[in-house]
């Protein structure tokens, strides 16, 4: 399952996100991640939570994000969350042409039975047509 938490900046989103990926992880049997692009809210995320500045690993595209992913949960198949903060900063993507992006991870989902929590810095109204299923 992909959903995706969108609003401007300075709407709450990131809060949101955190006190998700924190409930999650108290209720959760398996692993769960928290992605973000630096170490700004390290200490806001429970213990029990995998933190991963993901800029510390030179991802610089969407492909090479496709690839970050798919290697986390190739090395622990405990993962059943993986929260993504500033998704289209991380992905460095443009997300009108992200719908590959998308059915990869949609494909993730399946395989790996994996669920993805992602923050998108857009106005709802302003989202593709393709991501709209997944507005939480």
């Amino acid at each position: 399952m992909i959903q995706i938490i969108a609003g401007k900046k300075g709407s709450g989103k990131t809060k949101r996100l955190i006190d998700m990926t924190n409930q999650t992880a108290q209720e959760s049997a398996g692993d769960v991640i928290f992605l973000d692009d630096d170490n700004r809210y390290m200490f806001d995320i429970d213990h029990k939570v995998r933190f991963i500045n993901a800029g510390e690993y030179h991802v610089h595209t969407a492909e090479m994000f496709q690839g970050f992913l798919s290697g986390m949960l190739s090395q622990n198949f405990d993962i059943s969350w993986i929260f993504i903060d500033a998704f289209l900063k991380l992905c460095k993507t443009d997300l009108q042409s992200a719908s590959w992006l998308f059915d990869a991870m949609e494909e993730l989902c399946a395989k790996h039975n994996v669920n993805f929590v992602l923050s998108v810095s857009a106005d709802p109204a302003d989202l593709p047509d393709f991501v709209t299923k997944y507005i939480i």
